[in-house]
């Protein structure tokens, strides 16, 4: 597979980085015995936003190998064992 692009990368890297301030913040809603159902949407938003990070991923890898053909083909089966990986 390809690498990402550097101006796609950034923008993944802020998801993630919204991602772990979201896991920081269930975290400590966890300690604070905050109420189940502010803790679940909490978690619902970080899980959604890292599965979004993955999505976006795969389809930069996916984009890159369709857009220079060089290198070796990209196995379908491998890419769905990385859309799967998400699931």
């Amino acid at each position: 597979m390809t690498s990402i692009p550097a101006d796609e990368a950034k923008k993944i890297a802020n998801r993630l980085r919204r991602a772990q301030g979201q896991l920081g913040a269930v975290l400590g809603m966890v300690e604070e015995g905050r109420d189940c159902r502010e803790i679940v949407t909490q978690l619902s938003a970080a899980s959604s936003a890292i599965d979004r990070a993955g999505f976006a991923i795969i389809a930069s890898a996916m984009k890159e190998c369709l857009r220079d053909g060089e290198g070796d083909p990209v196995e379908v089966a491998d890419l769905e064992k990385l859309f799967m990986s998400l699931a």
